[in-house]
Formats: C-alpha cells, sequence, structure tokens
C-alpha cells in the first residue's frame, strides 16, 4: 500500500509539473493575460477540470511555489546560527535566487514569474499582495528568534529584507523583457544584494547589540 501510495503521489506531482510546464509556454509566447486555463489544458492535454484540480485559480500557475518560498524564508531566519542577524541568513538565499538567474535559459525565462510579473499588472498586484504575506511571516520569525525586539521594528526589518527578493524579480524580470543579458543582470543584483543586506545586517546589530 505504501508503495502504491509513493507512485500515486509521484504521478500527480508529475501531471502538476507538466500542466505548469504547458502554462510557462504559453504565457512565455502570449503573455499571462491572453491565455485561459482551456488553453492550458489543453496545451497540455487534459481536462479543464484536472487543470482545476492541481491549480484553482490561473494566478495559482505563476504563484504556485509562493507558499515554499516563504517557509524557506521563515526557515532560514529560525534555524540561523547564534550570532547571525536575519539580513545575513536571507544574503543566502537572495544569493542563490541571483544565482539562477544566470542558469535559466532565454525561452523559459519569458514564462517564468519575474518576466510575468513585469510584463502583466495582474501578476504585479498579486506579487505586491505576496510580499506582504512575506514580510508579515518573516517579521514574526524575528519577533519569534529576537523576544527584545518590538514588534513594530521586526517588521520594519522585515520589510526592508523582503523588498530585496521583489528587487531580483523586477530587475530579472525587466532584463528578460528588454533582452539585457543574464550575466549582465546578475552581476548588477550580485552587487546590490551585498550592498543592501550589508546595510540590514550593521543596522539589525547596532540597534539590537
Amino acid at each position: 500500500m505504501a508503495r502504491e501510495g509513493g507512485l500515486r503521489e509521484r504521478k500527480k506531482a508529475l501531471t502538476r509539473q507538466h500542466i505548469a510546464d504547458a502554462a510557462a509556454r504559453l504565457f512565455a509566447i502570449r503573455g499571462f493575460d491572453e491565455v485561459s486555463i482551456a488553453d492550458v489544458a489543453y496545451a497540455a492535454e487534459v481536462s479543464d477540470q484536472t487543470v482545476y484540480n492541481y491549480f484553482p485559480t490561473k494566478l495559482d500557475l505563476v504563484l504556485d511555489r509562493a507558499d515554499e518560498m516563504r517557509e524557506k524564508y521563515v526557515r532560514a531566519i529560525t534555524e540561523r546560527p547564534d550570532g547571525t542577524t536575519p539580513a545575513e541568513a536571507l544574503r543566502v538565499v537572495a544569493r542563490e535566487d541571483v544565482e539562477r538567474i544566470r542558469q535559466v535559459g532565454a525561452d523559459e525565462a519569458r514564462g517564468a514569474f519575474p518576466a510575468l510579473c513585469a510584463g502583466s499588472p495582474t501578476i504585479r498586484r498579486a506579487a505586491l499582495e505576496m510580499r506582504d504575506r512575506d514580510t508579515d511571516a518573516v517579521a514574526t520569525a524575528i519577533a519569534e528568534t529576537c523576544p527584545a525586539v518590538h514588534p513594530a521594528v521586526a517588521r520594519a526589518h522585515a520589510a526592508a529584507l523582503v523588498s530585496v527578493f521583489q528587487l531580483i524579480v523586477d530587475r530579472s524580470g525587466q532584463g528578460v523583457l528588454d533582452g539585457t543579458s543574464p550575466e549582465v543582470v546578475a552581476d548588477e543584483l550580485a552587487a546590490v544584494v551585498e550592498i543592501v543586506f550589508d546595510d540590514a545586517d550593521r543596522h539589525f546589530r547596532h540597534a539590537h547589540s
């Protein structure tokens, strides 16, 4: 039974990824706002209902990793070594995001979240709402691991840290749309990440030393 359950879960994961990949290809070609769930279903050779079973809304096809990434931010803070600031903990995650820009091919990048966020007002609004939730989660993690920090200060610090991830999304997405080399964008963002997190680290240490 356990093996059957494992096979079933793997099959579901493959179907989910297949649908997401089909959607990304369509979004890359036509843009998010011009693609319907029916279009995605046709491209993936599944029924409309199958798409809805895995992705309740069209936005979920783009923001399906939002919860996973939020958990990653929180885990980086709550599991950080003693003496490490929240900024230092999240710097590692930001560096990974920047390096990923170098590895994504041009065709894939056009259908990925950053380019869609730069090209669709609908995605942009959803991204900003997502960042508000990220900020709340990061603020809670900071407050829990630094009890001496006032909740309002924790949220202000969280907002500054989370804004870096949206900055990475904005710049990389615009780079895809205007044809800037991924290497150029990644090099630019790598420098920005170090500057911003150095500043956030200094502020946190000074305020709470």
